[in-house]
């Protein structure tokens, strides 16, 4: 992914205080597909605590920077959005997440943009809201504290949904099986219908009618041939159990 838009972005997290966070801020960004991960002036933490929150994340661990000042992270970044939920005094333009990812993903294609999240009892302080061109708050009810970590994740999945081609393909059925021919959906029918009659489930209700609804049925299902098959298996076990049955009572 290298060669992704994510790839120009990094996190930053502003005095976090929360080991755990850090890890599981670690593990979204290796699941959303961003690696650079910068922490200012964190509370002393163990990298291989990090490892045991987020497995299988040693590169991202091994490349975390730290810093004693907001400046170096965001020194090469066009552009930069600080995400925050408290109301402030200074009259900010405020936007939600999605639209943020949106601007983030076309400026990297400029240079680093970067997001910042503030560490998890005050938040951002004013003077780091200056230096981000977009101020970002995730839509929330009135309770608008959110963890740390999950505001990175959500986040990050916005930026993820940006960049369609980030995600990876999903696996097909494992047990994949071409659609039913006619024959074999009049085959399954015949079997059902000889089943049903063996149990007199007609004897009460129209046979035509039953079959027609098991046949809407199974269009609506769109069933393919090996799921059909089962079905016709059921039906033929039916039969041989009753005629086992009879045969003991005889």
């Amino acid at each position: 992914m290298g060669d992704l838009p994510l790839a120009r972005v990094r996190v930053v997290l502003y005095e976090p205080q929360d080991p755990v966070n850090i890890g599981a801020t670690v593990r979204a960004m290796k699941n959303m597909g961003v690696s650079g991960l910068h922490l200012v002036r964190p509370k002393t933490y163990d990298p291989a605590s990090i490892e045991r929150v987020a497995h299988d994340t040693e590169d991202i661990v091994r490349q975390i920077a730290i810093h004693d000042a907001v400046d170096p992270p965001l020194a090469e970044c066009v552009l930069a959005a600080a995400f925050t939920a408290r109301r402030r005094a200074a009259k900010r333009t405020v936007i939600g997440a999605r639209e943020a990812a949106a601007q983030l993903i076309a400026a990297a294609a400029q240079g680093p943009t970067a997001l910042i999240f503030g560490r998890e009892d005050r938040g951002l302080p004013n003077d780091i809201l200056d230096r981000s061109q977009l101020i970002v708050t995730i839509p929330t009810t009135r309770y608008a504290s959110l963890n740390l970590a999950q505001a990175v994740l959500l986040a990050l999945y916005e930026l993820h949904l940006a960049v369609p081609q980030a995600s990876r393909a999903l696996a097909g059925p494992r047990k994949n099986a071409p659609p039913p021919s006619d024959a074999e959906r009049e085959r399954a029918c015949a079997d059902a219908r000889r089943a049903l009659e063996a149990l007199d489930f007609f004897k009460t209700r129209n046979p035509e009618h039953v079959m027609r609804t098991l046949r809407s049925l199974a269009a609506r299902a769109a069933v393919d041939a090996r799921e059909l098959s089962l079905v016709r298996a059921m039906a033929i076990e039916v039969l041989r159990t009753i005629d086992r049955v009879r045969g003991g009572i005889a």
